[in-house]
């Protein structure tokens, strides 16, 4: 890769299985949370209610759901995909452990298939994406199937 800043993602030549980067980091904040709790109407205690016993969640703090830590990884990756981003075809999720109000997460990512679909101009890439606490703990691990642009038209 150059030196020149990328203001677009990655076209599928530009893939192959092995290749493996990690994202910046990102802290979750209260805000985020309740952000989402009130954007996706998740309003389950263990995210809403200070007050709620929380099953040991008590001396960690405030619990993050998985799909939360899910969307913002995502958000962590949106620069890879930047106008070459197709489609989300598929992901197998899952989520290996909890997340709280100020853990700060990164994805680590390797390409785990890449081919060309039947139609010219695209590929389709497999990822495995690990997000990770600061701390080193994983709490997500998922397997998105992607559509990207070919640089080849």
């Amino acid at each position: 890769m150059n030196d020149v800043l990328r203001t677009d993602g990655f076209y599928f030549e530009e893939i192959e299985v092995g290749l493996k980067f990690e994202t910046r980091g990102r802290t979750i904040t209260e805000s985020d949370l309740v952000s989402f709790c009130n954007l996706t109407w998740m309003t389950e205690s263990l995210f809403t209610d200070l007050e709620h016993p929380r099953i040991g969640a008590a001396a960690h703090g405030r619990a993050v759901p998985g799909v939360m830590v899910y969307a913002m990884s995502e958000g962590l990756l949106t620069y890879t995909m930047e106008s070459t981003g197709m489609a989300f075809l598929h992901a197998d999720f899952t989520v290996k452990g909890p997340a709280y109000v100020g853990d700060t997460l990164h994805v680590e990512v390797e390409v785990i298939e890449a081919r060309p679909t039947s139609k010219p101009g695209r590929g389709l890439v497999r990822t495995r994406n690990i997000v990770r606490k600061h701390t080193g703990e994983e709490c997500v691990v998922y397997e998105p199937l992607r559509m990207l642009r070919s640089n080849k038209s």
